[in-house]
């Protein structure tokens, strides 16, 4: 009867939050075994969650970054370092989208962000407009597998995984999916015959670079301050925060403050200076320290509009959440998921034929249901199935995600492909096709790092 309900509402074409609810309602009133307002209670207890925290302010934190200028100098500063390149503005857009990933959290952040920016720049440098728009949208998926990432706050607090050790695990995925991704614009300017979109200069490219080493090299000298020479961890990190605004007014950079965002978060969380929660928190700050007081973009009347934006962005995230607790704990109650395992164990007891199975099924779910809805409704299905046949929780966590935001580049309800489809002034069906051949780098990506699982695992393990 639940699976049935469900179905129906999903076919009515009822909001799936409000399926997984009214499902868990009808059963609840049809069985009468227990009362009505269990579900109530059972949704509120959902969302009762500390991980759940880092939501809001993962959000905000994004939403400031995008409406404070940052995008801008993310995008000079990726200029700098690869638009020199054959392909040039493709380079940017992919490494434009590594950098914004540290601090967005979210695919259509990005897409909406720098994807503005992107697509009219290569437009007005004589790329195809399907070109622009189907490696922005490949390069959108970065957001939530590159530190940090709102699906994976989400799959933590379902699956009772270490937040902190998804958004490391995410570190090296995504450093491979964009490789592969700058793999398959080289071949495009090959094939095309384009040029660079910027003329090559010594000067611009070392200043870029130069950012880029104070970016490596600013926690490895606070790391070996505090482990090597015993400086005390808090008055290090202040003392390190000074010198770099200092260099950064002295020196005039394009991203170093910027491009600290990752590495603050991912730093602190691993030196155990702070939870994901509080990091996210953290990143908050140092946006709202950023805008408003140092590159003064940020205005009160825009932080009240992005303020309210979080709200709403929040408020959709947390029903799903609480309607999916209500739904996965009825599935348990009744069996649902006992009777999907027996039955996958049943057809296989294979690991990498289970892992097949998921990502064909992950792959079709995305297409079909918002990313939050669609985890909360498959990690009580498949996690117990995944746990069995001895796969870490981490690396099912990773592909999950990785599946997933493939699933948003496509219709019926591919946010990323209606974002782009707006921006880039383009029908559905023509921004569909244009990111048809990105699937071969992202799927080459999923395969990689579905069957070598090392690829997710080794740098949580070195860092435990």
């Amino acid at each position: 009867m639940l699976k049935i309900a469900f179905l129906l509402f999903m076919s009515a074409g009822i909001p799936v939050a409000v399926a997984m609810a009214g499902a868990s309602l009808v059963y609840i009133l049809w069985t009468g075994n227990l009362p009505g307002f269990v579900v109530i209670h059972r949704m509120v207890s959902g969302v009762d969650s500390f991980p759940l925290l880092a939501v809001p302010f993962f959000i905000l934190a994004g939403n400031l970054m995008n409406n404070a200028g940052i995008t801008n100098r993310i995008y000079n500063f990726a200029l700098a370092l690869v638009g020199w390149l054959k392909g040039g503005l493709g380079h940017v857009n992919v490494l434009g989208s590594v950098i914004f990933s540290g601090m967005s959290g979210t695919a259509i952040a990005d897409a909406a962000g720098l994807g503005t920016i992107e697509i009219k720049a290569m437009k007005e440098h004589g790329y195809s407009t399907e070109f622009a728009v189907g490696v922005t949208a490949a390069s959108a998926t970065l957001g939530p597998i590159i530190p940090p990432s709102l699906p994976f706050v989400i799959y933590g607090m379902m699956a009772n995984v270490s937040v902190g050790a998804l958004f490391i695990a995410g570190i090296l995925p995504g450093a491979i999916m964009t490789l592969l991704m700058m793999l398959t614009v080289t071949y495009y300017a090959h094939k095309n015959g384009w040029g660079a979109d910027v003329k090559f200069q010594w000067p611009r490219l070392i200043k870029a670079l130069v950012e880029l080493l104070i970016v490596c090299l600013w926690p490895t000298l606070l790391w070996i301050a505090v482990d090597d020479f015993g400086a005390p961890a808090q008055p290090a990190v202040l003392v390190a925060l000074v010198i770099l605004f200092v260099a950064d007014k002295i020196f005039k950079f394009d991203a170093v403050l910027p491009i600290m965002t990752p590495v603050l978060l991912i730093g602190g969380m691993a030196t155990g200076l702070f939870t994901a929660t509080e990091g996210a928190i953290a990143a908050c700050v140092w946006a709202m320290v950023l805008g408003f007081f140092w590159y003064r973009t940020l205005k009160w009347k825009m932080f009240v509009k992005v303020c309210l934006e979080t709200v709403e962005s929040t408020s959709t995230v947390l029903f799903i959440v609480a309607a999916a607790s209500i739904f996965g704990w009825m599935l348990t109650a009744t069996g649902v998921t006992a009777d999907i395992a027996a039955w996958v164990l049943n057809f296989t007891k294979e690991a990498w034929v289970f892992l097949l199975l998921a990502n064909l099924l992950m792959l079709f779910v995305g297409c079909f249901l918002e990313t939050t809805a669609a985890i909360t409704i498959l990690v009580p299905i498949l996690l117990p199935i995944s746990n069995q046949l001895g796969i870490d929780p981490v690396h099912f966590g990773v592909v999950m995600v990785l599946n997933l935001m493939i699933g948003v580049l496509h219709p019926p309800m591919g946010m990323v492909l209606f974002v782009l489809a707006r921006i880039a002034n383009l029908s559905i069906e023509r921004t569909t096709m244009a990111i048809l051949p990105w699937l071969i780098p992202l799927l080459l990506s999923l395969a990689l790092i579905t069957y070598w699982p090392a690829t997710v695992l080794w740098l949580p393990k070195i860092m435990q």
